[in-house]
């Protein structure tokens, strides 16, 4: 296949900013797709999403450490930045920019913040710290915020920040992490960002697994089994559209499915699309969203329910 020329890497945000406001300049229409690396299709299907609706494409490469919890993989999220850049240079649709900064909470004047164990350590006890959080207080709370409580709080800041480095016109974001895609939905809405969010679908294997980054720690035998998700929510999906609208009856026959391939439910849960709130019976456009542990990966998956 071949290689489009590598695209610019950039580390430094005034660099980034100063980029952005030339395309700009251009009349160009600029899209970010943020990503924490280690990319796969997913996060390429997102770049191909991108080009639908803009001219140049910039890509952000940063683990945020401030949305890990001091018992999550921060210290083992799966890393390869050089495979990365081969990665966009071979995919057809092309990336401009990658931006790639060190630590953006790193404010040159002693306050960097240490993250090394996923806490965020000195925010409260230093004066020249990080210390301005965005919360989406109400969509944050259920599905992944009851067990990451911290999560939305550093996924939301870490957006905002990318936002006023890059000044995107669009962002496109995976809709298999759909709280996340939510969230900064409704945050783009309530703080007047003049930005537009696009939800790209779901990607899987061929075997129906969800593309994700923490799929490269999982067994051979580990995997197998979190197939069941994705063919449980298939099965919830059918039973619905054949007349099952009882969200109890639906979430039992996927916690069932995967209990019985050994995996450890962190929750199943039919929500509304929009509100995320949870619905009993199954009347307007639901989403169903399912977190499990397979050995020590968590992994996340849904499905949108629309009779």
């Amino acid at each position: 296949m071949a290689l489009h020329k590598e695209p610019k890497v950039i580390t430094d945000k005034d660099e980034m900013r100063k980029w952005s406001r030339t395309m700009r300049s251009q009349g160009k229409i600029i899209a970010l797709v943020p990503t924490m690396g280690y990319l796969h299709q997913g996060h390429l299907s997102l770049v191909k999403e991108a080009h639908k609706h803009a001219h140049v494409i910039a890509l952000s490469i940063y683990v945020n450490p401030s949305q890990f919890s001091p018992n999550e993989d921060l210290s083992t999220y799966p890393s390869d930045f050089h495979g990365d850049i081969q990665k966009l240079m071979s995919f057809p649709s092309a990336v401009d920019v990658v931006f790639h900064p060190y630590n953006l909470y790193d404010y040159g004047n002693g306050s960097k913040e240490n993250f090394d164990d996923g806490v965020v350590s000195c925010i409260e006890n230093s004066g020249l710290g990080h210390e301005t959080w965005v919360r989406v207080q109400k969509l944050e709370k259920g599905l992944c915020g009851l067990s990451r409580p911290v999560f939305f709080r550093g996924v939301a800041t870490i957006v905002t920040k990318l936002f006023n480095i890059v000044e995107p016109d669009v962002a496109v974001f995976g809709k298999k992490d759909y709280q996340q895609w939510r969230v900064i939905q409704r945050m783009v809405r309530d703080l007047d960002f003049s930005i537009k969010v696009i939800g790209s679908e779901v990607v899987r294997d061929s075997d129906g697994l969800a593309m994700s980054s923490r799929n490269v720690h999982l067994s051979p035998e580990e995997r197998e089994k979190a197939l069941s998700i994705n063919k449980s929510l298939l099965k919830a999906k059918s039973a619905a559209e054949d007349g099952q609208v009882d969200c109890e009856k639906l979430r039992n026959l996927v916690i069932q499915c995967i209990a019985e391939a050994g995996g450890k439910i962190d929750y199943a849960e039919i929500v509304d699309q929009e509100s995320l709130e949870k619905v009993e019976t199954i009347k307007n456009p639901v989403v169903f969203c399912i977190a499990a542990l397979f050995g020590k990966v968590r992994l996340i998956d849904n499905m949108e329910i629309k009779l």
